[in-house]
């Protein structure tokens, strides 16, 4: 597996598919021509279908600019793609063709180029399976934060640090923040009642309850308009983690230093899921993005408590295995319905995952690594309209019922 450096990503929203990695390969690709006089650049499926909401033209015309660039949308193709997020650019001199490249944006800000594998970190987790990194931490008596630091250095500490400190700057601005979303469909921000309107009959698990969505609403919200955010994995499922750590170290007053620890926990499990099947909405629906997330905050939350590493996979098991089959369906292609409602749902859902692991401790029957293999088998099978393309469920229903 690769380093967790290149799972949680400090970047601006709304999707790290479809923004941050096309954006990304458009500054690689500028660097590489620098006498291009002319760009194009092709977009393809998901990327095409829903680039419009997802301001995936800004994101790739910016790093290319001022040269003129061609862009063109194309949602069908009859040709077999690497991915649904597939870009193909072409850089021109004079009229002739100097260079060309084919980018799969591949999730969490992360690109795959045709015949190049020079643009991610190198691997350096030699275990790549839950059950290899459990069975390595039981011989040499370890927890899951020990073994990240083994594989990781010392180093990745102060990278975790500025990883939560950008997810707390998210859930501070967020909770303050009020108006309108952009995109059009006048979405008003609601993180900021959430936080400050005490239920009439505020019982501790209602208050529980209003804080985690709350802190949630606030990253998702951020998100949306184009705010600071955490890839954790993605930008779409940014609110998840940072809702349940938040409301936990507040609770029970945990120092960042666990709060960290609970990070490097988390962000294996993304690793795994990254690793063995997708965190990509394009290809595997939402339950790889908010699916994953939930299971992060999860296992992050069982580290805090500090509970058996068996305990920690069953907590992150049960969190994958309630969303499988969860479709991906922004409405407009904007990041905004359901995905930051979902966001908090799932962040409450992580909590409860948590408790179960506790209560039926020794009962487990399904592993980790078979939850995540059965998510990436779900996903493929989704027809493509539910995997990020505006083009069924809410989505389609919703554009049918305001026409």
């Amino acid at each position: 597996m690769k380093s967790l450096k290149a799972l949680y990503k400090i970047g601006k929203g709304p999707s790290s598919s479809h923004t941050m990695g096309p954006q990304r390969a458009a500054k690689l690709f500028r660097e590489e021509h620098p006498e291009a006089d002319r760009f194009k650049v092709i977009l393809y499926d998901s990327l095409a279908k829903t680039g419009k909401g997802h301001q995936t033209d800004e994101a790739v015309l910016e790093p290319l600019a001022p040269i003129p660039t061609e862009l063109v949308w194309m949602p069908e193709t009859d040709e077999e793609l690497p991915h649904p997020n597939t870009m193909d650019l072409f850089a021109y001199m004079d009229g002739e063709e100097t260079g060309r490249m084919r980018v799969a944006s591949v999730g969490g800000g992360a690109i795959a180029i045709e015949g190049r594998f020079d643009v991610e970190p190198e691997e350096i987790y030699p275990e790549n399976s839950f059950a290899e990194i459990a069975e390595y931490c039981r011989v040499h008596r370890m927890r899951f934060p020990d073994y990240v630091e083994l594989r990781e250095g010392p180093e990745i500490w102060d990278f975790l640090a500025e990883i939560w400190k950008t997810m707390r700057n998210a859930i501070d601005e967020g909770v303050v923040v009020d108006g309108v979303l952009p995109g059009g469909l006048e979405v008003d921000r609601r993180a900021r009642g959430l936080f400050n309107h005490r239920h009439i009959d505020e019982r501790p698990e209602t208050r529980e309850n209003r804080l985690v969505c709350a802190y949630a609403f606030a990253v998702g919200e951020q998100n949306a308009s184009g705010g600071i955010i955490v890839t954790a994995p993605t930008c779409g499922a940014c609110g998840v983690v940072p809702a349940v750590l938040r409301y936990a170290q507040e609770k029970r007053g945990f120092t960042d230093e666990q709060v960290l620890r609970a990070l490097a926990t988390g962000g294996m499990i993304g690793n795994l899921v990254k690793t063995n099947a997708s965190i990509s909405g394009a290809e595997c629906g939402c339950q790889a993005e908010i699916g994953t997330a939930c299971s992060m905050a999860a296992a992050a939350l069982a580290e805090l408590y500090e509970m058996g590493n068996d305990q920690i996979e069953y907590a992150a098991e049960i969190a994958m295995e309630h969303h499988l089959g969860l479709t991906c369906d922004p409405i407009c292609g904007l990041v905004q319905i359901p995905c930051i409602e979902r966001n908090a749902v799932s962040a409450m859902r992580a909590i409860n995952a948590v408790s179960l692991s506790n209560f039926l401790q020794g009962s487990r029957k399904i592993s980790f690594d078979l939850v995540v293999r059965t998510m990436y088998e779900t996903g493929r099978d989704l027809k493509s309209g539910y995997r990020e393309t505006a083009e069924a469920g809410l989505a389609k229903l919703y554009q049918d019922s305001t026409r």
